[in-house]
């Protein structure tokens, strides 16, 4: 890859840019080419992610990153994971995917999980840069709808199930009593939080967010209630926490199903009285602010396996939300696709959908939830725009093999196949569910290695649940 002069993103410093590739050689040429318009920040694995991410002072808004990562490089895995991880540390974050394994069902997968590109190796180099600066143009274009301060009122949506949670977001504003945010990634769960937040009287009051799952349980302590100076090694000075800045506001702690252990009895003494200690004091100090918290994990499921506490449970769901994935909110998705479309048209004609697009839209069950919407958007506006989107050119933006012709049709010959079961005798729907749900399980394991974190995320459910069902179908494992 040769370097290739092009425009700079408009900005008056460089953009950071996580680059993740575990190929020395792609990381030098790629660092080489784009180092003139973004501070290129590199890694090689996820783990390396997680520490770069945790000590980086500047955050990085773009990322590029492989799926191929060790420690299984020769499959698509730990670049999903990826995707995920990077998308709850920062959900505004673009990332694009640089990879070889750019089969259709991986193309559509990563889109699914939250990235906004993916670009087959090798690339131009000035392709690459025009896609980088593209996405750097989409930030700027949400940076406004961003610093909104969304309520009640601007949750948009018109059925049953935005209507309850709208009523909801109403009636426990104005309580003092944490409330359990619970949704799938991608639902939308900070901007109820927010929502929450801007209804009750602490309005104006600072609302500060910690993502549980991007600090190790020590780093995260310090976030949350500070350290005196001299605490640890390299504390040259006090440094207040989260508890602390957030005042007489509100503090949201996302992904509180990722919360250490070790930590959470602390986290329960500030929420029965109000009191915390700083890293390093022994004289308490007092806390003000409410406690929101939101999970896209099954809590009574950690709760039982033991590594959530029962009494900080029940303490952190004395009231509960529950955001509805985007499936089960009928003609929501349409609503929310013109938002977005009025929110990018600034930079190119807007396109529209064809009515056997827009039956194809509403029956698509949307894995990725909102935010997966908001990148159909905004890759729809860049390939149509001015034009009118046909269904076979949105399913081609779908993760979903179906052929579509005014709606989305049967896969395959499986509606045939279960007419021809359910006449046979002795037919028995449990049975056969669980053989399938044996099968995939079994799959699953087979391509992660045995590693039931991995194959966890593959079947798209969270460790302890699959465990479970290992245990109900009895099927044995080792890691």
């Amino acid at each position: 890859m040769s370097r290739t002069e092009s425009a700079s993103p408009s900005v008056t410093t460089r953009t950071a840019l996580l680059l993740v590739d575990d190929d020395p050689l792609i990381v030098d040429s790629l660092r080489f080419v784009l180092e003139d318009a973004y501070a290129v920040q590199t890694a090689g694995t996820r783990a390396e992610v997680k520490s770069l991410l945790r000590r980086t002072a500047q955050m990085p808004a773009l990322a590029l990153v492989d799926l191929g990562l060790p420690p299984t490089p020769h499959t698509p895995a730990e670049g999903f994971a990826l995707i995920e991880e990077l998308l709850a540390f920062n959900p505004s974050m673009k990332i694009l995917v640089l990879s070889g394994q750019s089969n259709r069902g991986n193309i559509q997968h990563a889109l699914t999980l939250g990235a906004v590109d993916f670009i087959p190796k090798p690339c131009d180099a000035l392709l690459l840069k025009s896609r980088l600066n593209h996405q750097l143009m989409m930030l700027e274009a949400e940076r406004p709808a961003i610093e909104e301060t969304p309520s009640a009122d601007t949750l948009v949506g018109r059925s049953g199930a935005m209507q309850t949670l709208r009523a909801l977001v109403r009636q426990f504003a104005r309580t003092p009593f944490p409330v359990l945010i619970e949704g799938e990634s991608g639902s939308g769960k900070e901007l109820i939080a927010r929502a929450l937040h801007t209804e009750s009287e602490r309005a104006d009051k600072p609302f500060l967010a910690v993502n549980c799952a991007a600090f190790t349980s020590e780093l995260l302590e310090s976030q949350l209630f500070g350290h005196a100076k001299g605490a640890f090694t390299g504390a040259d000075s006090g440094k207040s926490g989260f508890f602390e800045q957030a005042g007489a506001g509100t503090l949201l702690l996302d992904e509180i199903g990722e919360f250490p252990l070790p930590l959470q009895a602390k986290l329960l003494r500030v929420l029965e009285n109000g009191e915390y200690y700083r890293i390093g004091e022994t004289e308490p100090r007092a806390s003000k602010a409410r406690v929101l918290a939101a999970t896209n994990r099954d809590l009574r499921e950690e709760v039982r396996v033991g590594r959530f506490r029962q009494d900080l449970f029940h303490r952190l769901s004395v009231l509960s939300v529950r955001v509805p994935p985007l499936r089960e909110r009928d003609d929501d998705c349409l609503l929310l696709l013109e938002g977005f479309r009025r929110l990018y048209a600034a930079h190119s004609a807007p396109f529209t959908l064809s009515a056997d697009a827009e039956e194809q839209l509403r029956k698509y069950s949307f894995p990725g939830n909102v935010r997966e919407l908001r990148n159909i958007v905004i890759r729809l506006g860049a390939k149509y725009a001015g034009r009118t989107v046909s269904a076979r050119e949105l399913a081609a933006e779908l993760e979903t093999d179906a052929v579509v012709g005014g709606g989305r049709e049967e896969r395959g010959d499986l509606g045939t196949l279960a007419e021809q079961e359910m006449r046979a005798h002795g037919f028995a729907l449990e049975a056969a569910l669980a053989e399938w749900e044996r099968r995939y399980i079994n799959a699953a394991l087979r391509i992660a290695g045995g590693n039931l974190s991995k194959a966890a995320r593959m079947l798209g459910m969270n460790r302890t649940t699959l465990y479970s069902r290992l245990q109900r179908l009895s099927i044995q494992f080792s890691e």
